[in-house]
């Protein structure tokens, strides 16, 4: 049984003569500690299939099973609690709020899933100092650096020790350096901790080292 199936998605935005057509039957499976990029051209639908395998956008057509639940059928109550504890979600814009500091940013989703606020706080800590932040637990996001902001972002989506990590152009704001050192970060935390990772990206280098790969091309997987 596949950790993740994908069937038939289709994503339409707008009406009648305004619809535009994203996403167009896609189909895959991702098992339990796999890890994949998608690729393709700007505007071909990979941030919106990422999107719908995080439970973030509904599809049009078709369904999305975890573990063969279709996460769909869920109210949308339910389903935020689902995206909370199963999914953890790393962008190309960090995403920190301002006026938290690194801790306080990572604690977030734990605080939201009704958590226990020492509890949170602690595995915040030990989290940010597994990463190499354990001195900059107190700095607000404007104190960090690009790469600790995106490794403090990281931490966050690991905070609810999700099954899965969706990441959408995660080195794109980096340099290559630095985003060598995130991409790793990612790929450790897959290692150790079996978590499946997607990867939405650009670089082809980058994808080279992921397990598997598709590109999509017009709303379509043209290639797996």
């Amino acid at each position: 049984m596949a950790h993740i199936r994908v069937k038939g998605v289709h994503k339409t935005y707008g009406q009648g003569e305004n619809a535009v057509d994203v996403l167009n039957g896609i189909d895959l499976e991702i098992d339990r500690g796999e890890t994949l990029a998608i690729l393709g051209a700007s505007g071909v639908g990979k941030s919106t299939l990422l999107n719908i395998i995080g439970a973030l956008d509904r599809p049009t057509r078709g369904e999305v099973f975890y573990k063969d639940e279709p996460i769909f059928n869920m109210d949308d109550r339910r389903l935020a609690a689902f995206r909370n504890r199963t999914i953890g979600f790393v962008f190309q814009f960090h995403h920190l709020l301002p006026e938290f500091t690194a801790v306080e940013n990572v604690m977030l989703p734990a605080l939201i899933g009704g958590g226990d606020y020492t509890e949170a706080r602690k595995r915040s800590e030990d989290l940010l100092r597994e990463v190499g932040l354990g001195g900059r637990l107190g700095h607000k996001p404007g104190e960090l650096s690009g790469g600790e902001q995106q490794r403090c972002a990281i931490v966050r989506a690991l905070i609810q020790t999700p099954e899965v990590i969706l990441a959408d152009e995660p080195t794109g704001n980096l340099d290559t350096k630095t985003g060598d050192e995130v991409f790793e970060l990612l790929l450790r935390f897959n290692r150790e901790k079996n978590i499946s990772l997607v990867v939405v990206t650009h670089n082809e280098r980058l994808a080279a080292r992921l397990g598997g790969r598709i590109t999509m091309v017009d709303g379509r997987i043209a290639e797996q």
